[in-house]
C-alpha cells in the first residue's frame, strides 16, 4: 500500500514529536533514533523506496531542529539567495541564476514557527506590531523578515548567505574582480591608515569586499566593528570587538542605535572603526569619529556610483542634525579618503567599478580624483593619488 509522500513525511513527523520527551536535550543522534524509531512504525505500512526514507528521514530532523524545508539550501554552497514569499512560494539563487522550487513548508505554523526560531536565536522580535526585522543566522546569513499586514501575499523572508570561506583578496583577483596593481595599491592605503568609504548596489559584493580588505590591517592593531545585524568576518584580527545594535522591546525601552555604539566605542581605545553599512543620521557620527584620531577606518553604504555615494552622505547627515551643506562637504572632504565603487555585472560576476580619492572641495562641490576606472573588462590605472601624507608617514611612497 502507498500513501502520497507528504502525508506520510507529515505522519512521521507527528509521531516523532510524540515520542520525544521535550524535557531532554536531545543530542542529534538521540534525535535521529527516535526518528528512525517513528519511520519503522509508519514506514511498515507503505513501500517507500530506500532514497526516499532516507531523503525522508533527513527533512524530518531539519523539520524538528533545523529551519525545515531550508536546510538544505542552507547547506548548499552553490546557492547564494533564499527568497521565500509566502509558505509554498520559494525561489533560490544559484550560480547567478533564480529559479523556483517545488517545496514548501507543511503549514503557515509551521512557518511561522521557523521565522521566530530565526529571531529568537539572536535576541530579536518580530510580530504583527513589530512586522518588519533584520536577523542572522548563528552561520552568519542575512536574515530580512517582512510579516502581514505590510506583506500582502503572507511572511516574506529574504536570506543573504555569505561564502563559509571569507574571499581573500587573491580569490578577488582571480574572480577578476579586480587587478593585482588595483589590489597592492588598496592594501598600501589600509597599511596607510587611509580612510576608505565603499559603494554599491545591491548584491555587489560590499561586505565581501570589505572583509577582504580587512587583511592588510595590521594584527596588532584594536578594532571595533559596529553593525545592526553582525556578519562581518575580518581577517587575522586579535584584538577585536564586536558590537550590534539592539532593538527597543514591547515597552518601547532598551533601543540601542548604531550612532549610541560609535559613541561607546570612542571610549574603547580602538585604532580603527569599522561601520558594517551607513543608512542613515548615524553618517554624522561616523565621520566626527574618522575626523577624532580613528584613521584607517572603513564603512559601506548603498549608492549606484561613487558621485552619488557622496550625495547619500550627505542627505544622511542631514536627516540626524540641520547643519549647511557647506559644513556637511567639509566634514566630509576631511573624513573620508578613499571611495572604492563596486559594481554588479550582467553576468552577475562582481567588480570594482572605480576607485577615486577625495581631492577637496571646488566651487562649493566635492571633487573626486579617479584613480582606477573599469574599462571594457579590466580595471585600468587612469590617475595617480594626490594626498600622499599618510604613505609618506608610512614609508609606502615608493612605487605610488
Amino acid at each position: 500500500m502507498r500513501e502520497p509522500e507528504n502525508i506520510t513525511k507529515e505522519r512521521l513527523i507527528k509521531e516523532a514529536v510524540g515520542e520525544i520527551d521535550f524535557s531532554k536535550d536531545l543530542s542529534d543522534a538521540e534525535l535521529f533514533r527516535v526518528i528512525d524509531d517513528s519511520f519503522e512504525k509508519v514506514g511498515s505500512r507503505w513501500q517507500i523506496p530506500l532514497n526516499k526514507r532516507i531523503e525522508m528521514r533527513k527533512e524530518a530532523f531539519n523539520s524538528l531542529r533545523k529551519l525545515d524545508c531550508l536546510q538544505e539550501f542552507l547547506d548548499d554552497d552553490t546557492v547564494t539567495e533564499i527568497m521565500i514569499n509566502g509558505k509554498d512560494n520559494i525561489f533560490i539563487e544559484r550560480n547567478g541564476k533564480v529559479e523556483k522550487i517545488d517545496k514548501g513548508f507543511t503549514s503557515e505554523k509551521k512557518f511561522e514557527d521557523v521565522i521566530q526560531q530565526i529571531v529568537a536565536g539572536c535576541n530579536r522580535r518580530v510580530n504583527e506590531a513589530n512586522p518588519i526585522q533584520d536577523a542572522r543566522l548563528p552561520t552568519g546569513e542575512r536574515i530580512s523578515i517582512v510579516l502581514p499586514p505590510v506583506a500582502l501575499n503572507g511572511p516574506i523572508v529574504t536570506i543573504r548567505k555569505f561564502s563559509k570561506t571569507p574571499l581573500d583578496m587573491e580569490k578577488l583577483i582571480s574572480l577578476n574582480s579586480l587587478t593585482r596593481e588595483a589590489a597592492d595599491f588598496l592594501s598600501k592605503l589600509i597599511i596607510g591608515k587611509y580612510n576608505i568609504f565603499i559603494s554599491g548596489g545591491t548584491g555587489s559584493g560590499k561586505t565581501t569586499f570589505l572583509n577582504a580588505l580587512s587583511q592588510f590591517i595590521p594584527e596588532d592593531e584594536r578594532i571595533i566593528t559596529i553593525e545592526d545585524s553582525a556578519e562581518l568576518k575580518l581577517m587575522g584580527i586579535k584584538n577585536l570587538v564586536r558590537l550590534e545594535t539592539r532593538n527597543r522591546t514591547e515597552d518601547g525601552a532598551g533601543e540601542i542605535s548604531i550612532r549610541d555604539l560609535i559613541r561607546a566605542s570612542l571610549r574603547m581605545r580602538p585604532e580603527r572603526i569599522i561601520v558594517g553599512e551607513c543608512r542613515g543620521e548615524e553618517a554624522i557620527d561616523m565621520l566626527q569619529a574618522m575626523n577624532t584620531g580613528h584613521d584607517g577606518s572603513l564603512s559601506t553604504g548603498h549608492a549606484n556610483s561613487s558621485v552619488d555615494m557622496i550625495k547619500r552622505l550627505e542627505t544622511m547627515v542631514l536627516s540626524g542634525m540641520e547643519i549647511p551643506i557647506a559644513a556637511i562637504r567639509s566634514q566630509i572632504e576631511s573624513a573620508i579618503d578613499i571611495v572604492v565603487h563596486l559594481t554588479r555585472m550582467q553576468d552577475k560576476s562582481r567588480r570594482v567599478e572605480e576607485i577615486s580619492e577625495i581631492a577637496g572641495i571646488k566651487d562649493g562641490e566635492i571633487v573626486l580624483n579617479r584613480i582606477f576606472e573599469l574599462r571594457r573588462d579590466s580595471l585600468v590605472k587612469v590617475g595617480e593619488l594626490k594626498n600622499t601624507e599618510k604613505m609618506q608617514k608610512a614609508g609606502l611612497c615608493n612605487g605610488l
